[in-house]
């Protein structure tokens, strides 16, 4: 361990990975539970292409990524609703614009050359500078504040929109709050694991501790751990053994969700339970929820 941190690289690379850890799975508990889960996959092309624009504008790829991503987020969520188009073909036209787009102004970036692309796409330590780390540092921050101030309402809304609609939440606005979100989520990933694998990080763990709890609130907690051992461990792991980190934070997050399936498995056959893929916390029905303030909805 000594010598993991003793590189300047290295305990950049190690902070940048522990708030990715533990700001994903935040997010993606909110995305799993609205069946949402390729939504971060969908905006990580969509990165891309904001990568791309920021090296043909010769400007910063992360700012382009972040402006880029929130707006193809919003575009979505109002082509989902306005549109009336499924949920799955939104995220197809945010999945095939994303990758098209990043490729077409790749092409057309006089500066962009390989080492850094695939340092974007799938993840590089090495790469990760001192104000990296401040940008990931005040996203992450960003996030949490975020998920903290619109938290309670953001549980009705995925557990139950008509619910949330009856009770008079701002249901589009609070979808919007999901999808801009999700998208500096995978602005603050895409630097350790990817663009194109920083959906796995918001979903793996989610769905690794819902195998060993229903409780919305114990969910978010455990899969928030799994999330920062498995990119710490992937981290660290990567570094020893000279493999890629993003996919080596991926499959390990995946071999713990295996060894979770296991574990609820063995759980739930002795208590004789059946899974389910709902959260036990269910909001309260229309009729008798409050109808005004913000603190009311509990989780």
């Amino acid at each position: 361990m000594t010598e993991l941190v003793q590189y300047d690289f290295m305990q950049r690379a190690l902070i940048a990975a522990a708030l990715v850890g533990l700001v994903a799975p935040v997010i993606g508990t909110f995305l799993v539970q609205r069946r949402l889960a390729l939504l971060g996959d969908g905006i990580g092309h969509v990165a891309l292409t904001g990568v791309a624009l920021g090296f043909l504008t010769t400007t910063s790829p992360v700012l382009t990524a972040l402006i880029v991503s929130a707006a193809g987020a919003i575009v979505i969520e109002l082509v989902r609703v306005r549109a009336r188009t499924s949920g799955d073909v939104a995220l197809a036209l945010l999945f095939y614009g994303g990758i098209a787009g990043g490729v077409l102004l790749i092409g057309l970036a006089p500066d962009a050359n390989s080492a850094t692309l695939t340092g974007f796409l799938f993840g590089s330590v090495s790469s990760v500078s001192q104000e990296d780390v401040y940008v990931v540092a005040a996203l992450a921050v960003l996030v949490l504040a975020v998920i903290g101030f619109f938290g309670r309402e953001l549980f009705v809304l995925c557990q139950d929109e008509e619910v949330a609609r009856a009770h008079g939440l701002p249901v589009r606005l609070l979808s919007l709050v999901i999808a801009v979100t999700a998208a500096l989520t995978v602005v603050i990933a895409m630097r350790v694991v990817g663009v194109l694998m920083v959906s796995a990080l918001m979903v793996v763990p989610v769905a690794a501790a819902q195998q060993l709890t229903r409780s919305f609130r114990v969910t978010m907690a455990l899969a928030t751990a799994i999330g920062v051992i498995a990119a710490l461990g992937g981290l660290s792991t990567a570094f020893y053994a000279d493999v890629a980190p993003g996919a080596t934070i991926v499959l390990l997050a995946l071999a713990v969700f295996s060894a979770a399936v296991g574990t609820g498995y063995l759980v739930r056959h002795r208590r004789g339970r059946s899974p389910s893929t709902r959260f036990s916390d269910e909001p309260p029905s229309v009729g008798t929820m409050p109808q005004t303030d913000r603190g009311s909805v509990s989780t």
